[in-house]
């Protein structure tokens, strides 16, 4: 089965469960699905654009280095045979 086929039954599944719902929730329940999926669709894109950029910093490529380098550590230890 498709992915497509089961939202479908979902949706259908869910529509059965709410038809004898009172009108005063269905509408409540059509406004928090509308904001949820205004939020959704907001947080998408956002962390989609989010995820491009530079790197922001006033250190030159120099000073990045020598600070990553200097920041290791080794510690292997060799066992005497």
């Amino acid at each position: 089965m498709k992915t497509p086929d089961i939202n479908i039954k979902l949706v259908d599944g869910y529509f059965k469960l709410l038809e004898n719902l009172a009108p005063k929730y269905k509408l409540e329940l059509i406004s928090k699905l509308s904001k949820s999926i205004k939020v959704d669709f907001n947080n998408s894109n956002s962390k989609f654009y989010n995820s491009f950029g530079a790197w922001n910093s006033d250190e030159t490529a120099e000073e990045l280095i020598s600070e990553l380098q200097s920041s290791r550590k080794f510690e292997r230890l060799i066992e005497e045979l």
